[in-house]
């Protein structure tokens, strides 16, 4: 698998109901598209931003911008990190981090809703590595070179599952 890039990253955050409450959903995505973090929260706030910045800082290092949404805990949560001058918010700036959330959200009616915070944990970073697994940049590169990486990544997850 590729290294995770330290260059530029998408943060968002979606509602997701959990026996009819109300949680928060928060995804660090790079600017492959790979999914680097994902956090299950119930609150939205400075406190819950802050500590999902510090720990994903603390796994992946510093990134050199970081691209979020006018939410203002973000902004908060920047200052408390001090990434405050690397932060970006735009109209159509986050699209790469809403997009990633797609599949998740087509995935999500299969299992008929969730019921405990911490299944949907477990389902989003399983979700996450197996599409960062198979994910392989088709625009990239030709379709010999495509085919040849998927059957390669395709052979590992099977040798993984085996194992």
């Amino acid at each position: 698998m590729r290294a995770y890039s330290n260059w530029q990253w998408h943060l968002n955050d979606v509602f997701v109901r959990i026996n009819g409450e109300t949680h928060y959903l928060w995804r660090a995505v790079d600017h492959y598209s790979e999914v680097i973090e994902s956090y299950v929260t119930k609150r939205r706030d400075r406190k819950t931003a802050l500590k999902f910045f510090r720990e994903t800082m603390k796994r992946h290092g510093n990134p050199h911008s970081l691209v979020t949404d006018k939410l203002r805990s973000y902004g908060a949560a920047m200052k408390g990190v001090g990434n405050a001058d690397k932060q970006e918010t735009g109209r159509w700036l986050n699209n790469l981090a809403d997009n990633s959330h797609q599949p998740f959200r087509r995935r999500e009616p299969a299992m008929i809703r969730f019921r405990r915070m911490r299944t949907l944990q477990k389902f989003v970073s399983a979700h996450s590595s197996v599409h960062n697994h198979l994910n392989q940049e088709r625009h990239l590169y030709s379709r010999e070179n495509f085919k040849l990486n998927r059957a390669a990544a395709l052979a590992e997850w099977r040798q993984l599952g085996m194992a």
